[in-house]
C-alpha cells in the first residue's frame, strides 16, 4: 500500500503538471464515464477506449471498449486483485462486459439518452458487513447492472448534467438512481462529481475528482471514492487512451 500511496502522489503531481502544457481544445471530445456513473456519450463508430484503473488493496482493472456500430459500444473489463505491492495473493479476477446504446442525441429542449449494461464491480474481498478479508469472494460495490442514462449541458458552456438509473442483476425490486456532473473549468482540466449507488443514504457512493487532459488522445483521473465513510474511502488513478482501429 506504501507503493500505491506513492503511485498516487507521483501520477497527480505528473498530471498537473503536464495537463498545463498540453495542446488547447477538447483531447477527448467524448466523456462516455464520469468516475463510475455512466453518461449518455457513446464512442464513435471505429473508435476504441482503453481504461486502467488502479485503486484500494493494488487492484488492477483494464476495461477496453469499442464503437461496434453508429451510437453502439461494447467491451470487456478484467481485473487483477493485490497486483500492486508485497502480496503474494494476487487473484486474476472473473472478466466483465459492459455494453451502450445511445438512443436520441439530444437537442434544445431535451436531453441526451443511452441504455445500456455494466458489469463491472469493485472492493473485492469484503464480507457482507464492508469488512476486508482476504478470503472473502464479496465485492463491496456491486455491478451497475441494466441502466438507463441521460446527459445535458446546463447554465453555462462545458458544464454537463448527469442523472438516471440502473438495476443490478436485474433484481426488479431493487432500483438505484446516479447522478453527476462534470465541468471543464480549463481547457485541460475537468472537474468531477457524482452521486451513486442512490437507493438509501448508508450505502450511496459520493464520488469526487479531476481529469487532466495529458495529450489528445490521453487522459488521467484522480479521484476518491465514497467520501465521508471513514475506513471505507478510497483513493484511484485512472489512465485513459482513445484511438481508432
Amino acid at each position: 500500500m506504501k507503493l500505491f500511496r506513492f503511485c498516487f502522489i507521483l501520477c497527480t503531481i505528473l498530471g498537473l503538471t503536464v495537463a498545463v502544457q498540453a495542446e488547447e481544445g477538447d483531447p477527448i471530445s467524448t466523456e462516455t464515464m464520469i468516475i463510475d456513473v455512466p453518461t449518455a456519450d457513446a464512442l464513435d463508430r471505429y473508435q476504441a477506449s482503453f481504461l486502467t484503473r488502479v485503486y484500494e488493496h493494488g487492484t488492477v482493472m483494464e476495461s477496453i471498449d469499442f464503437g461496434v456500430y453508429p451510437r453502439i459500444n461494447i467491451g470487456v473489463s478484467l481485473a487483477i486483485h493485490q497486483w500492486i505491492g508485497t502480496s503474494t495473493s494476487v487473484k486474476v479476477l472473473d472478466p466483465d462486459f459492459q455494453a451502450k446504446w445511445k438512443l436520441f442525441d439530444g437537442n434544445l429542449y431535451l436531453p441526451a439518452i443511452a441504455i445500456g449494461y455494466d458489469g463491472r464491480r469493485y472492493g473485492y474481498g469484503y464480507n457482507d458487513d464492508h469488512v476486508y478479508s482476504s478470503r472473502s469472494k464479496h465485492y463491496m460495490d456491486n455491478r451497475k447492472g441494466g441502466y438507463v442514462t441521460l446527459t445535458r449541458e446546463i447554465f453555462t458552456p462545458g458544464l454537463s448534467l448527469t442523472g438516471g438509473m440502473n438495476i443490478s442483476d436485474f433484481e426488479w425490486d431493487e432500483v438505484y438512481w446516479f447522478t453527476g456532473l462534470y465541468y471543464k473549468i480549463l481547457p485541460q482540466v475537468t472537474a468531477l462529481a457524482e452521486w451513486d449507488n442512490l437507493r438509501n443514504i448508508r450505502d450511496s457512493r459520493l464520488n469526487l475528482g479531476a481529469r487532466f487532459y495529458l495529450h489528445p488522445s490521453l487522459a488521467l483521473d484522480a479521484a476518491f471514492r465514497r467520501i465521508g465513510r471513514g475506513d471505507e474511502n478510497e483513493r484511484i488513478l485512472q489512465l485513459r487512451y482513445v484511438t481508432t482501429f
